[in-house]
């Protein structure tokens, strides 16, 4: 699960978190049905979409038939979906099996996140000193649904303290003095570590030659910042120049400076090893996948992406991951991969568009032409 999408640091907006104070209200939902000749340059070729959707479908046959599929309940329940998991998946597969509805209730927005990677050893030594963290047995993760129904979806993170829970330490108390939790491993550049807790997952290559993934596991419940804006304040970047490259470019010249501007960000993401980077336990799938908001939308739900831009991206895309920043009917976060390039095409992405979800046919004739959904 990508807990700080890298979308909200170069946008500069409040970043990504599976659990983020309730700051937001959640947007009334409209579903509006339409036609695939109606999409904004449908096209048939769904190649990626048809992979990340058959890793749903493998999550959703472990659950039971009655499980609810999630968000404000228009995709049904996991029985709804066994028979679309189980049509053949030709070229067609997507426009024969399903009806698309539009989604509004907000304007559109879609960011891009990718895999990075670091360097790392399971002892310490050498450049090998950074700790990864796995989650601190005493963290607390409160569903705040459970105590008021309108705050479904919303969870905080911390730690009891006598009656009360309260924060974790903030990252620089915890890389001052550590935390008493499991060191999964050391890593050896501390940039490119907090560039992966924004991301949330991530590959890690080890001394000896061995490769591994990890994943969010948890987080101090402290408020995130992106260091976009802290360097824009302290004048070291501009709204038009900060970007990835900018931000990590100013990080790797300043030394002396970049620990105590990475501190601004209070927020700290503890992880796990596992093979499924997504928050529905499944691997990614490059221009398949995205990340949507869990309050509305939910998992293994495929959708159609109409986004604009200098680098648009028009395709089907399931949903298979999540995000604090990602609020939202109408906002997604796409999934470019690993890599140079991946990480470039994703660092660009900020562009609004349309956004339409795919029902299977069987569940749309129930739900009718137009339906709204109140958080």
């Amino acid at each position: 699960m990508k807990a700080r999408w890298l979308a909200a640091l170069l946008v500069l907006a409040a970043c990504a978190s599976p659990s983020p104070p309730p700051s937001q209200p959640t947007s009334l939902l409209k579903l509006t049905r339409t036609t695939f000749s109606s999409l904004p340059d449908w096209s048939a070729g769904q190649d990626a979409a048809l992979a990340a959707f058959r890793n749903s479908c493998a999550i959703l046959a472990g659950r039971p038939d009655t499980a609810p599929m999630g968000g404000v309940g228009y995709a049904g329940a996991v029985a709804d979906w066994r028979a679309v998991c189980a049509a053949p998946q030709g070229a067609d597969f997507f426009a024969a099996n399903f009806t698309p509805y539009e989604v509004t209730g907000s304007d559109g927005l879609f960011t891009g996140y990718y895999e990075g990677e670091i360097a790392a050893s399971r002892t310490r030594h050498g450049i090998y000193q950074t700790p990864v963290y796995g989650p601190p047995p005493d963290l607390v993760r409160a569903d705040l649904g459970a105590f008021m129904p309108k705050l479904k979806g919303e969870h905080i993170s911390g730690k009891v303290s006598g009656h009360a829970l309260v924060p974790y330490a903030d990252r620089a108390e915890i890389n001052a003095g550590g935390v008493k939790a499991p060191v999964l491993f050391y890593a050896a550049d501390p940039i490119a570590f907090f560039f992966l807790q924004i991301q949330g997952s991530g590959r890690v290559t080890f001394d000896d030659g061995s490769r591994g993934r990890i994943a969010y596991a948890g987080e101090n419940g402290q408020p995130y910042t992106a260091i976009g804006r802290t360097l824009i304040a302290q004048g070291e970047l501009t709204r038009e120049n900060v970007s990835l490259q900018s931000i990590r470019a100013w990080l790797l010249a300043h030394p002396d400076k970049a620990r105590a501007v990475m501190e601004t960000d209070k927020s700290y993401i503890f992880f796990r090893e596992a093979e499924g980077a997504g928050a529905q336990g499944t691997s990614l799938t490059p221009l398949g996948s995205m990340a949507v908001d869990l309050r509305l939308h939910a998992l293994g739900v495929p959708f159609y992406v109409a986004a604009d831009g200098d680098d648009p991206v028009h395709a089907v895309l399931v949903a298979q991951d999540t995000g604090g920043a990602i609020r939202g009917p109408v906002r997604g976060d796409i999934f470019f991969g690993f890599g140079a390039e991946a990480e470039r095409r994703a660092g660009l992405m900020k562009a609004p568009g349309r956004l339409y979800v795919l029902l299977p046919n069987a569940l749309a004739d129930r739900l009718g032409a137009d339906k709204e959904f109140a958080p």
